[in-house]
């Protein structure tokens, strides 16, 4: 595969030009060379990076996190670019947000239940599942009153 111009990445990709640049700016991707035309022209492997970037997003972590894991990798070819640590971290982050919002879930689902059509009146009856807490009852110090 040859060289690939800046809209034809971005099509494989499918992400934008702008993306690219952006990416560029931020180090995820090196800066292309240039056609005698002045166009910006991408390595074909770049297709996978892109990919790669893209589905490290989807998964979770942050560019300044994919960022990191490149580098580490560029730097440390074949040995642990710190992917494992990182995936850990992520998975329990991802964990946490799953029993927070099954927590949501059957939260709603209790109020759907008893019939809560109005916060004021389902905040005064003693039915009422959702958590409304008075300030004053706050017992964590770390919360701001």
């Amino acid at each position: 595969m040859t060289d690939l111009r800046s809209g034809q990445l971005a099509d494989a990709v499918g992400v934008n030009v702008q993306t690219l640049r952006y990416y560029e700016r931020r180090g995820l991707l090196d800066a292309p060379r240039r056609s005698p035309g002045g166009h910006r022209l991408y390595p074909a492997e770049t297709v996978t990076l892109l990919r790669v970037v893209k589905t490290a997003q989807r998964l979770g972590f942050t560019l300044a996190e994919v960022a990191d894991l490149l580098d580490a990798g560029r730097h440390r070819p074949g040995r642990d670019a710190g992917l494992r640590a990182l995936a850990r971290e992520k998975l329990a982050e991802v964990e946490q947000r799953l029993a927070d919002l099954a927590v949501i879930r059957d939260t709603l689902r209790d109020a759907i239940s008893a019939g809560c059509d109005d916060l004021i009146a389902c905040a005064g009856s003693s039915c009422c599942p959702l958590p409304f807490v008075d300030p004053a009852e706050r017992t964590d110090p770390a919360e701001p009153r």
